[in-house]
């Protein structure tokens, strides 16, 4: 699939925090993913109070629904990351992931959320994706 990062110079440089602050992609196969958090398959939950733990899964998490959809991370367009209680701490920690999973040069959009609480008061944070296939 054909994607066109831009990070313009009059917006801020993004890609120093893991994501661009424009992706626009060509027609293609559309995939929604549910917001993925840190538990596996038998909701057990990675990471119990530790964010950079949960951060990880749920990128894995994120990175198994794009292959089973046919896909990979970097098909991904968009992100929405809800974090509870967010910090400046926990920005660094989640920068870091995304940088690692998703690069600096072709990283994909999105949007941070400080929110009160997640479904499981043990989730510390969630993240949903966009992709084109």
């Amino acid at each position: 699939m054909n994607k066109t990062y831009l990070n313009p110079p009059e917006l801020f440089n993004s890609t120093d925090f893991g994501f661009s602050q424009i992706v626009v992609s060509g027609p293609g196969k559309l995939v929604y993913i549910s917001g993925q958090v840190a538990w596996d398959e038998k909701r057990e939950i990675a990471g119990k109070g530790d964010l950079e733990t949960q951060v990880q899964k749920s990128i894995d998490n994120l990175a198994l629904a794009m292959q089973k959809a046919g896909g990979h991370l970097r098909d991904i367009v968009m992100l929405r990351i809800y974090v509870v209680n967010y910090t400046d701490a926990a920005g660094t920690i989640v920068s870091e992931a995304l940088r690692r999973n998703f690069g600096t040069t072709s990283p994909p959009a999105s949007t941070w959320l400080s929110i009160q609480g997640l479904a499981n008061p043990d989730f510390l944070i969630e993240i949903e994706a966009q992709a084109v296939l």
